[in-house]
């Protein structure tokens, strides 16, 4: 009988049952025409253990359902050993006896012990026909995972593998970034990103040129480094791919988010952080039709930082080399072909460090002062206002040699690397990307909208030192006409309580009030008015400096040059025109005008609220594009330039936290230990603001001096004359 086990479990239970009655009848039989004394021979009871009998405690009897033959199975031999009329099992046949084991020959390795039943298929597997041995089920196998990479490049998918297992900590040192690797080449079965069969795809070549074009950027290439693809080798080829990819998640990181954080160059400056998803740039990079370009996507968006990156490359020459110096010479001048004299271009030894200075690609080695080499001249001088007639004559040549123009380039860096900082989005997109930026170095504030200037005005902002105005980007929620001031601690303490020990009537006679709270802390206010330091209107926008803009009644500090006088706080030459162009963007249905906002002024404090808060962007921008064009250098009034120069040049051999020293404004208010016998102040959470004391007070430059406790008055300190305004 054939091995039906295949078959459904129902089936399997009736085929058993048959065979089982089919040898106990021919057991039965063959008894029978024996004599009828009982076996006893061991071959015979061997025989009768040999002969699989049911049990019926686990099969159940059959049922109507178990008779649903299986049409793709073929019927087993034991159902043609049934005679249908007799109900006699028939004679086996020639060859079933032949097969037919004798009893010395049976081994226990050649009984088949059927498995037990389970609740839901009850019999066991059907016996061997004839006693023929039933093979042992093999073991599932699983199914053999096909690769997805290519024949040629399975040696460096190996490699790969290999590589990010054990050795990833090697090419990627952040953690976030090694997960990021190592989930991206998992994806891929390990195939290389950046070649193919050995040779550079164009994603790979893309990637290469935009590394090596990150002089363009202010940064430098030497961060990025492009290993060599040339070689065969599956390891020296896995090793490149991982050094690339590293070095680009590195370029799209520092490009995106600065070479440095800017809390290594001051205590004062706080912007919101944007960092690089490592995962997203990889996804981004390797599916990116042109790879370079979107690898570029991630140095800043903004105009600001497109027109200085234009600068440097006039700047530089549209190189990135050293500076190249021009010796002096006679001039040199182009003069177009006319119909009489054809065109006019000497020829000079010192063209071709010309062509090369100022980024002339045509004909590099030509020492003809031709057509391309004049207008690059010309150019040079509309930067460097030296009249532009294209004539390379002395001073012309001493303004490219000058050193001034690498003081330029490096403040250009900075600068670029400072714009990085900036969110990526400036403006609120629901007001027509308005915001309002404030560049501390010049001294001026923008009001933009639609990416253009909306309104401009003088500012004056804090002093150099502890009274620095922090660069910051917050949002500005409502505007506050006639405002009170509420002095901050520090100039309490540090100016005046001097002043107090000199004259108790000072405060009175500025309009402060003086107020000693139930825990003995001292509140000093100044109400609305005219004279109040904030001036008419206060612009609010919460931030951890205690720092915002506002009115001042001391106009004439507007018409100064330089104009860092204040305390921290940004005083604004024109507040009634500032506020009604920033309610008119937020409720432009209000129509509020200049006039309009001037009606509110009085002794009671007004709060316009903006539906839509504003971004304030607070820059300090020393080299900046004009709207003529022309790149524009201020001074670097907080040595905020100074400080990330040395961090760019010698920060890769030295510790930063030893090189860079932290001007750290103090905008907290003093400890009590430092404070007089007896004084503590009110936790007012006050705004530091307004102008020095003795700035009121005398109308110049504050001279302190360390306070004395209160109640004796030195004779060093004693008043000299009447104070006067």
């Amino acid at each position: 009988m054939r091995d039906c086990s295949t078959n459904r479990a129902g089936f399997d239970r009736v085929l058993m049952a048959v065979a089982a009655t089919f040898l106990t009848v021919s057991a039965t039989s063959a008894l029978a025409a024996q004599s009828t004394t009982p076996r006893a021979s061991a071959a015979e009871l061997a025989i009768d253990a040999a002969v699989p009998r049911p049990e019926p405690a686990n099969v159940p009897p059959p049922t109507i359902g178990d008779f649903k033959i299986d049409s793709t199975a073929s019927v087993p031999d034991a159902t043609k050993a049934i005679d249908k009329a007799t109900e006699k099992p028939a004679e086996p046949s020639p060859a079933a006896k032949a097969a037919e084991p004798k009893p010395a020959e049976t081994k226990p390795a050649d009984v088949v012990t059927a498995p037990a039943a389970t609740s839901n298929d009850a019999a066991p597997a059907t016996p061997p026909a004839a006693t023929a041995t039933a093979p042992a089920a093999e073991p599932a196998k699983e199914p053999v995972r096909v690769s997805t990479v290519a024949p040629a490049d399975q040696p460096v998918a190996d490699r790969l593998r290999d590589m990010l297992g054990a050795k990833s900590l090697r090419y990627f040192d952040r953690k976030n970034e090694r997960a990021a690797v190592e989930k991206f080449y998992s994806a891929r079965d390990y195939a290389p990103q950046w070649t193919q069969a050995g040779k550079l795809t164009d994603s790979g070549k893309g990637v290469i040129a935009r590394l090596k074009d990150a002089a363009s950027e202010g940064l430098n290439p030497a961060d990025y480094p492009v290993p060599d693809f040339a070689a065969a080798s599956p390891d020296l080829l896995a090793e490149a791919e991982l050094k690339l990819t590293a070095s680009m998640l590195d370029y799209a990181r520092q490009a995106q988010s600065g070479r440095m954080h800017w809390s290594q160059v001051s205590g004062d400056i706080l912007y919101p952080e944007h960092p690089t998803d490592p995962a997203e740039v990889l996804a981004n990079i390797s599916t990116a039709k042109d790879a370079s370009a979107a690898l570029d996507g991630y140095n800043p968006p903004h105009k600001l930082y497109r027109e200085l990156k234009a600068k440097l490359a006039e700047l530089r020459g549209q190189g990135d080399g050293p500076m190249i110096h021009i010796a002096e010479g006679p001039a040199l001048a182009f003069k177009a072909a006319t119909k009489k004299q054809g065109e006019v271009a000497p020829e000079d030894p010192r063209v071709p460090q010309l062509r090369a200075k100022l980024g002339v690609a045509e004909n590099p080695d030509g020492t003809h002062y031709d057509a391309k080499v004049a207008a690059a001249v010309r150019k040079f001088q509309e930067s460097v206002d030296l009249k532009p007639n294209g004539v390379l004559d002395d001073r012309t040549v001493k303004a490219i040699n000058s050193p001034k123009r690498d003081r330029h380039i490096d403040t250009v860096l900075v600068n670029m690397e400072r714009l990085r900082w900036l969110p990526r989005q400036l403006g609120a997109a629901s007001l027509g990307n308005a915001y309002v930026i404030l560049n501390v170095p010049d001294f001026t504030l923008k009001v933009m909208q639609n990416g253009a200037s909306v309104w401009t005005t003088r500012v004056v902002t804090g002093k150099p030192g502890k009274h620095a105005t922090p660069m910051l980007t917050e949002t500005m929620k409502f505007i506050t006409v006639n405002p009170t001031w509420n002095v901050p601690p520090s100039i309490i303490y540090n100016e005046y309580l001097p002043a107090l020990q000199q004259d108790p009537t000072v405060l009175q006679r500025m309009g402060l009030r003086l107020e000693r709270n139930r825990d003995g802390s001292i509140h000093i206010s100044q109400p609305p008015g005219e004279a109040n330091a904030l001036g008419r209107v206060r612009f609010n926008f919460p931030n951890k400096f205690l720092v915002y803009q506002h009115d001042t009644p001391d106009k004439h500090l507007f018409a100064k040059e330089e104009r860092a006088f204040s305390h921290g706080c940004m005083r604004v030459q024109n507040p009634d025109v500032y506020a009604a162009t920033l309610l008119n963007i937020t409720m432009p249905n209000e129509r509020y005008t200049p006039e309009r906002i001037r009606s509110m002024y009085g002794r009671s404090e007004i709060d316009l609220k903006f539906p839509t808060p504003i971004p304030v962007n607070i820059t300090y921008q020393t080299a900046f594009v004009d709207d003529a064009g022309k790149l524009q250098i201020r001074k670097d009034i907080y040595g905020r330039d100074a400080t990330m120069i040395s961090l760019l040049k010698n920060g890769r051999n030295r510790d930063l936290e030893v090189m860079v020293s932290h001007a750290q404004p103090n905008y907290s208010r003093p400890s009590g230990s430092s404070l007089p016998a007896g004084v503590s102040f009110a936790s007012d959470n006050s705004f530091s603001s307004g102008p020095s004391f003795f700035e009121r007070l005398f109308g110049g430059p504050s001279v302190a001096t360390p306070p004395a406790p209160i109640g004796r008055r030195p004779q060093s300190q004693q008043p000299r004359g009447v104070f006067t305004r």
